[in-house]
């Protein structure tokens, strides 16, 4: 027999366990602890059995056998290449966005095509009725197939007993938050209910050898909604992006136990569905003018690919008040550094100028290789001086004005070459590499932010 049912009072934010409710939680939220019934473990619980104990037994790193895991293809390249090469089975994998961004899509065509060469898909969603979910098949998806299975639901009880049934390959919750277990008395979405459903497709994804694809909420911060505990669970987080009035879309992993977190993928958003973006260098540049004041293109390395990019600057004197800074794409403190350096170790004063910063397309991408191309971009509006859309710029900044040296400048060039860029400003560390004159582009080295402005003259 069972231990009567106890009351907790657990937080929304961090999952914080409490006998008593509390106004402000340790996370410091406020109003955030509800009340949970808890039922204790059974008495006669296998996980309590001292002899199942005893037969435990540790063993040399040395006599364990290696092996490979088995990835399916999702028939989508971008998303493998997020994933690491596809979906490995027995996986769980997360992914959250913003409503509307195209979660639902991609989850779609991914497991058309999935049940189109491996065999049975079970989509369970606790949203969405079948007829919604066929409607959007039959706009995004190339082909029907009968492997694929639909089940609004939001038990799982019921759900492990339909995937009993079913024996899919690939199973598909939409949402997590949606989902409740009988064995808990809590509301769906509760911190105990996410928690206990969490653990349920773990166990089912690894015993089953299934891969499994969750889709979670976030928060109006952008953040995943629900206790951490969830992504710690889970083996693989993935996170979409873009604004809804615009086509691009990025998908990026946070997490992944089997493959890089460096990799992104690149998709646009159109009547039918998401469409794979593959010279993703070309749809940032595509907008940017010749000879425009403030536009610099600089590159960025993500993953296993060089990313071209546009940063544009304005600078605009400020009418009342402290001067504003505001950035789309680059951190604040990061613009803050690189105005200081402008001022301290070039001589421009920006102290009465409100500058503005934006990465064209949405992308926010991570390292300091975008320095140079910021500086020189905001050097540009404020003078007046118009950069060529031929010329190339990456670099990072130090406190002293000097340029260090980045990563990947070689691949970087070479895409560069590609797109047609006929100069390229780098830090001289990196320049000096190039021994022998590059065909077709001219590649200059500056030791500091003073050259650099030189040489883009």
């Amino acid at each position: 027999m069972a231990k009567k049912t106890k009351n907790v009072f657990v937080c929304q934010e961090c999952g914080y366990e409490s006998p008593k409710w509390m106004g402000q939680c340790i996370c410091g939220q406020w109003n955030t602890m509800i009340e949970e019934k808890v039922v204790d473990i059974k008495d006669n619980d296998n996980r309590r059995r001292t002899d199942a104990l005893e037969k435990v037994k540790a063993i040399k790193l040395s006599e364990v056998k290696s092996g490979d895991y088995t990835r399916i293809d999702t028939g989508i390249r971008e998303l493998n290449r997020v994933l690491g090469g596809g979906l490995v089975k027995g996986s769980l994998t997360l992914i959250s966005g913003e409503p509307g961004i195209g979660k639902s899509t991609i989850i779609i065509q991914a497991a058309a095509k999935i049940a189109q060469t491996y065999g049975k898909v079970l989509y369970v969603s606790g949203e969405e009725s079948e007829e919604q979910i066929k409607m959007r098949a039959d706009r995004v998806c190339n082909g029907m197939t009968d492997n694929l299975f639909l089940l609004a639901e939001t038990n799982m009880e019921i759900i492990i007993n339909v995937l009993d049934e079913i024996k899919p390959v690939f199973l598909i919750i939409d949402s997590i938050q949606t989902m409740y277990t009988e064995m808990l008395e809590s509301a769906p979405g509760s911190v105990s209910q996410v928690r206990a459903c969490g653990n349920e497709l773990m166990k089912v994804g690894k015993v089953k050898n299934i891969s499994v694809f969750i889709v979670a909420h976030v928060t109006k911060n952008g953040e995943l909604a629900g206790p951490k505990i969830i992504e710690h669970l889970v083996d693989c987080v993935l996170n979409f992006t873009g604004e809804r009035n615009q086509e691009l879309r990025i998908l990026r992993s946070y997490k992944n136990r089997f493959g890089t977190t460096s990799e992104i993928g690149a998709f646009e958003m159109v009547e039918e569905g998401l469409l794979e973006i593959e010279n993703l260098s070309k749809s940032f540049l595509e907008g940017m003018e010749s000879c425009a004041e403030g536009s610099m293109a600089t590159a960025v390395y993500e993953g296993t690919r060089p990313l071209l990019l546009e940063v544009q600057a304005l600078t605009a004197p400020t009418n009342v008040g402290f001067a504003r800074r505001s950035a789309i794409g680059v951190e604040l403190p990061r613009l803050n550094m690189i105005l200081a350096v402008l001022e301290r170790k070039v001589g421009i004063s920006l102290v009465n100028q409100d500058v503005y910063i934006n990465i064209v397309g949405g992308l926010k991408p991570e390292g300091t290789s975008i320095d140079l191309a910021v500086a020189l971009a905001i050097y540009s509006t404020y003078k007046g001086i118009q950069n060529s859309n031929k010329t190339l710029s990456l670099g990072e900044i130090g406190l002293t004005g000097d340029l260090r040296s980045i990563q990947n400048a070689d691949k970087i060039v070479r895409e560069a070459v590609r797109m047609g860029f006929t100069k390229i400003i780098l830090p001289k560390k990196n320049a000096d590499k190039f021994m022998e004159k590059q065909k077709d582009i001219q590649i200059i080295g500056a030791k500091n932010i003073k050259e650099a402005i030189k040489a883009n003259e």
